[in-house]
């Protein structure tokens, strides 16, 4: 009799199971409004670079929000070419950079509307000089020049 009762119960969970786990999954993804799309898409374009971060440049409120400005202002970033969003003060726009993006972190760092990376991608391009290339070639900071070699000569 117990065999019996328990082989239903097992049968009763295993139909019921699929369905359950995908209402699970589905509700575990959330997905992102036409509207805060846009607005989101709005922002990234605004700028020539956009940072999506914990506080504000300021007063940064994670090590990693940190770290990302620290590189922005060591590569001599303009304040009128950043614009920053703190993603503390809005919750949909928390959540929604992150599936705009499909990026699971924050900060997140856009240069003319494309996508870069985090504080892991942006300490990378720092280290190998790739960051500097990348906000020369978008207009960002000036391109240094080389002396040339007629300077070099009269020198």
């Amino acid at each position: 009799m117990f065999r019996t009762s328990l082989r239903s119960s097992i049968n009763v969970l295993h139909r019921s199971a699929p369905s359950t786990l995908l209402k699970s999954r589905l509700t575990a993804y959330r997905y992102l409004s036409d509207e805060a799309r846009s607005r989101i898409q709005t922002a990234v374009k605004a700028n020539p670079v956009v940072l999506f971060m914990k506080g504000t440049p300021a007063e940064p409120q994670c090590g990693f929000s940190r770290a990302v400005v620290q590189i922005l202002d060591l590569h001599g970033v303009p304040p009128e070419k950043l614009q920053t969003y703190n993603v503390l003060a809005d919750q949909e726009l928390r959540n929604g950079i992150k599936e705009f993006s499909e990026w699971p972190t924050i900060p997140q760092v856009y240069v003319n509307g494309e996508f870069v990376g985090g504080c892991d991608i942006l300490i990378g391009m720092h280290q190998s000089g790739e960051l500097e290339t990348l906000l020369e070639n978008n207009g960002v900071i000036p391109k240094i020049e080389a002396e040339s070699t007629a300077e070099k000569a009269t020198a």
